[in-house]
């Protein structure tokens, strides 16, 4: 097909926003922002921003009230996250004015040697789904870690929404509703009899939009979180259930894996950003490849191109693709290799990977160092100006699939994550953190905090979480603008320009523009991630929920 005639198909895909029908003329914000000066709280469900905007009024922190949340996520939004995934955190803390990083992921089974795993796969088996790839599960210890430091009210009072909300059902929405869709085939036609007792309804699918779904297993499982603490998931009669269901079907995750388990505080990284310092977690995540992105932007006039030219999306793209062909060489474990952190996230190696990208033609890279996709977001702030910036996963849809029988929850497929590839820092290797996509962020301007925000949705998070950035900064929108704003998403392998996909709001002048400086665009949907924010400014907090997704923002 000719350009003209792809031109045509895009056309048909593709729908301009034209009109600026708010007195405010913020064409892209589908609402206002929420404004409070006590506590804010912007997740993905409404339930579970209420829950966590009551936990603040009871004296909770926002710790206590983005715990509350994240459990209630778990029941309400399951193929996208709950106990049987990780988490990552980022937390402001009003009262030494300090940013302080949570590594809550689990890691490989440490009976499952590289050999091993190499035989399994020999004979048909994968660790990319399914039994093998489930690693460590360290949502439950990352609560109690961040409780442990910055909790006020008692940990059960954390969980008893959840737990009363999971017995007595909850409607499901409809977002949840389309991702129970895209799995229930497989299910279906599975043996998955443990998967179907938690999710499926009595006709044998999973519940439809409206329809009430309740988890008395997740309940129990909570009662006993909430009574025994930490090791009443890592051992006892939890880790047991795990360690049974790996037994039946061939996996390597041990009790003795679950009690070992053990998040790691960590400091966030940044560079600076016209005046703003941007914050992500260090690997073994991805988030310096937002970093990185943002340093190489930082060389060019963006505010000057105008949002949504063929200039500003060029330019973004050469960027982001600079940056993940960084990521795939170098991201991993840093306890299994060494990562050129400093020199990936300095000036002078921005420059010159910014000297590789042609203003008129999309480019291919190669790693500038030679060397010898489901997920839930939620930020919450309370009354003492302490703020999180919480991100919390399965990796793929419903994770693993494997649910221990009893439980009310499915295992990650985190081990996804790994790599085959001889030499390199994720390369598989037992008792290991796996490469993340999940990632938390924060901004700040003069040490003081400006914006806990987050962007979920795999390899889309660090191509977002700069948009976002460049939206505020560059393009002066609001922080609701900002996420609402059409984004630009790019995947692609080496060698290659890749696909680019645009969501609908950009002109068709720059549709063609961008084919003429040879890029392949495409049409899709549902893959450009789901924001939440709250940006603080003169003691007033500003939520913001995306309209992508189901949530809210709300305070008081």
């Amino acid at each position: 097909m000719g350009k003209a005639g792809l031109l045509v198909v895009l056309l048909l895909g593709f729908t301009v926003l034209e009109a600026q029908d708010r007195l405010s003329g913020k064409s892209f914000a589908s609402r206002s922002e929420v404004l409070a000066r006590n506590g804010m709280a912007a997740t993905n469900h409404p339930f579970a921003t209420q829950i966590a905007i009551e936990t603040l009024k009871k004296g909770g922190s926002a710790i206590d009230a983005a715990i509350a949340a994240n459990a209630f996520l778990g029941l309400a939004d399951p193929g996208m996250n709950g106990i049987g995934g990780d988490l990552f955190a980022i937390v402001w803390d009003a009262k030494t004015q300090k940013l302080h990083g949570l590594n809550a992921s689990g890691k490989s089974p440490q009976n499952l040697s590289l050999d091993k795993l190499k035989e399994e796969l020999k004979n048909g088996r994968t660790y990319r789904s399914g039994i093998l790839s489930v690693t460590t599960p360290g949502c439950v210890d990352g609560w109690f870690a961040l409780h442990k430091k910055f909790g006020k009210l008692k940990f059960e009072a954390l969980l008893r929404p959840t737990i009363n909300y999971a017995r007595e059902g909850i409607p499901i929405t409809s977002e949840t509703a389309d991702f129970f869709k895209l799995v229930e085939p497989r299910i279906t036609s599975s043996d998955n009899e443990t998967f179907k007792h938690v999710y499926f309804t009595e006709e044998g699918r999973f519940p439809e939009k409206g329809e009430i779904f309740k988890n008395p297993d997740l309940a129990n499982t909570l009662e006993i979180i909430a009574q025994e603490g930490r090791d009443g998931f890592y051992k006892g009669r939890i880790a047991q259930a795990i360690e049974d269901l790996m037994a039946e079907n061939g996996g390597y995750l041990t009790q003795e894996d679950l009690a070992q388990n053990k998040a790691v505080w960590v400091d966030p990284v940044s560079i600076n950003y016209r005046g703003y310092d941007i914050w992500e977690m260090p690997p073994n995540g991805q988030g310096i490849g937002a970093l990185q992105i943002l340093n190489i932007l930082k060389g060019f006039d963006i505010a000057s191109m105008g949002f949504g030219s063929s200039a500003h999306i060029h330019h973004f793209l050469e960027a982001k693709k600079l940056a993940y062909e960084d990521m795939k060489k170098y991201y991993g474990d840093p306890n299994f290799g060494r990562i050129p952190l400093d020199e990936l996230l300095s000036d002078a190696y921005a420059a010159a990977r910014r000297k590789n990208i042609d203003i008129d033609k999309a480019g291919t890279y190669e790693p500038g160092i030679m060397a010898g996709d489901h997920t839930i977001y939620l930020t919450v702030a309370d009354k003492d100006g302490t703020m999180i910036s919480l991100i919390q996963s399965n990796a793929a849809l419903f994770g693993s699939l494997q649910v221990p029988k009893g439980l009310g929850f499915v295992l990650q497929n985190r081990g996804a994550g790994f790599v085959m590839e001889e030499g390199h820092i994720n390369q598989y290797a037992p008792n290991k953190r796996p490469f993340h996509t999940i990632i938390p962020a924060f901004v700040t301007r003069d040490n003081a905090p400006f914006m806990s925000f987050g962007l979920m949705g795999g390899d889309m998070q660090p191509q977002g979480h700069a948009q976002i950035i460049v939206n505020l900064i560059d393009f002066k929108m609001n922080v609701q603008e900002a996420g609402d704003a059409p984004r630009i998403y790019h995947r692609g392998e080496r060698s290659t320009n890749g696909d680019v996909y645009l969501e609908s709001g950009f002109d068709y002048e720059t549709l063609s523009e961008l084919m003429d400086k040879g890029h392949v665009l495409r049409m899709r949907k549902g893959i450009y991630g789901g924001y939440q924010a709250i940006l603080l400014k003169d003691g007033v907090y500003y939520g913001a929920s995306e309209s992508r997704k189901d949530g809210q923002a709300a305070g008081y």
